[in-house]
């Protein structure tokens, strides 16, 4: 939403997502080193977009933070471990046709789409209070 605005500090980020700043800033952190953000130090800084929002998707964001999208263990790619039942488990293809639909729309929603979504939303919201 402020993607080439400059900076945004992290308490502000913090407020206005209800976050912990602590744990927001483990969370940026995490984002620059995967190279989604870029900092600046000092009174007028902050993180910023290292990417134009078109080109990050949720997906990418998504592994980032919290390794592969899987629903359960055995359907990672690689697997993170076997299974003896693997060859016969019929839920196992279950849960990778869940991990596959999942991945779909998270590797094709990008944050400006998401932002779509926002105003969208924002817009929807006053018109109907009013």
């Amino acid at each position: 939403m402020h993607y080439e605005k400059g900076p945004v500090p992290i308490e502000a980020i913090a407020e206005r997502q209800v976050l912990p700043a602590r744990y927001l800033e483990q969370l940026l952190l995490t984002l620059k080193r995967a190279g989604f953000l870029a900092s600046r130090r000092g009174v007028n800084g902050g993180y910023y977009l290292a990417k134009p929002p078109r080109e990050i998707t949720l997906g990418q964001i998504i592994r980032a933070v919290d390794g592969p999208v899987a629903p359960i263990f055995c359907v990672t790619d690689p697997p993170r471990e076997g299974c003896s039942q693997e060859i016969m488990c019929v839920l196992r293809d279950v849960w990778a046709e869940v991990r596959d639909a999942v991945s779909a729309i998270v590797d094709h929603t990008t944050l400006a789409d998401i932002c779509e979504r926002i105003q969208a939303k924002t817009k929807e919201r006053v018109t109907y209070q009013i």
